[in-house]
């Protein structure tokens, strides 16, 4: 598998053992301050390397130290940074995340230089050697720039994916509608594809999308693990039992392990239970890239980790 991961790049800043923002002047001792590449499309890209695939990240950061990092920690898991344009112009991406004793947390984030990104940036050099083109962050380019990307990849056979990273809302779904058509695999979480389509029901959601063109909907749902949706079939996953530290990341990890899935030749019921097991992954650690796993132990782990009860 050869996938080119477009779009936005983030370095988050995480930190543990928060109890409350200090008021004024006020400082407090935490457990933990690291530095994680991520993104719809950078987290996917550094996760999808670590399960064996040949990533290269596409898309614009800063020239600044933030970005010198974020390249550095993508590069350190064997991703092809050579599609990242750096801007003199615009900050690289980055947030702070101040992480729950749950795993859950509130972000503060910049846009920085993801804000900048057009289709000028992918260049055809970049495109030409890949099996499959990932989409993360659609709406920066908007639903005719992207439709027009993700065509530029499927007139060179590749298949294509994309993952929105804003929340849910018809308008939102309007704006990128363009893309669905040229989309075989749409990689949203439960709360987008409920504000995308108005749907109570999720599985008559994700059947809206893919009635708007989206050849296959592949739903996360946190805890409740992910749906699978084509004009065909319903296939629903449950997720795998963690102890959870950190849940940032693990969209784009179940994006990266649905995929390679895919790539594999895996069915869409084995595809999404790689997809949560990587995600399971991620959520056990801190950051997209916490820890170290390869394609071997995610499905070790798949093999022998428990089921947590569907609700």
């Amino acid at each position: 598998m050869r996938i080119g991961c477009v779009g936005v790049h983030v370095l988050d800043h995480l930190v543990i053992g928060i109890e409350s923002i200090p008021e004024h002047g006020g400082g407090q001792l935490v457990e933990t301050i690291r530095l994680s590449a991520a993104g719809t499309a950078g987290g996917t890209a550094l996760v999808a390397a670590r399960l064996g695939a040949e990533v290269r990240s596409i898309g614009v950061i800063g020239t600044d130290a933030l970005g010198d990092t974020l390249l550095a920690l993508l590069a350190r898991d064997g991703v092809d940074t050579g599609g990242l344009v750096r801007t003199d112009g615009h900050q690289t991406s980055a947030s702070v995340l101040p992480i729950r004793p749950g795993g859950d947390r509130p972000a503060w984030h910049c846009i920085g230089a993801n804000g900048a990104f057009t289709i000028d940036d992918v260049r055809d050099e970049q495109l030409h050697d890949l099996t499959h083109l990932h989409l993360g962050g659609p709406e920066f380019l908007g639903g005719d720039a992207a439709a027009r990307l993700l065509r530029r990849a499927h007139e060179r056979g590749t298949t294509t994916s994309v993952d929105v990273l804003a929340p849910g809302d018809p308008g939102l779904l309007a704006w990128i509608a363009a893309a669905l058509p040229y989309t075989d695999y749409l990689l949203p979480n439960d709360e987008q594809v409920r504000g995308f389509t108005g749907a109570t029901d999720l599985v008559d959601g994700a059947r809206a999308l893919v009635e708007r063109g989206a050849a296959c909907v592949a739903v996360t749902r946190g805890a409740r693990g992910a749906l699978v949706v084509t004009d065909d079939q319903v296939v629903d996953v449950p997720a795998y039992a963690t102890r959870v530290v950190d849940t940032s990341g693990c969209g784009d990890a179940f994006s990266a392990g649905f995929l390679r899935g895919r790539s594999l030749g895996f069915d869409l019921r084995g595809s999404a239970e790689l997809g949560c097991a990587t995600a399971a992954q991620v959520a056990g650690g801190l950051g997209t890239d916490a820890g170290t796993y390869t394609l071997d132990d995610v499905l070790a782990f798949a093999a022998t980790a428990d089921r947590l009860p569907v609700r």
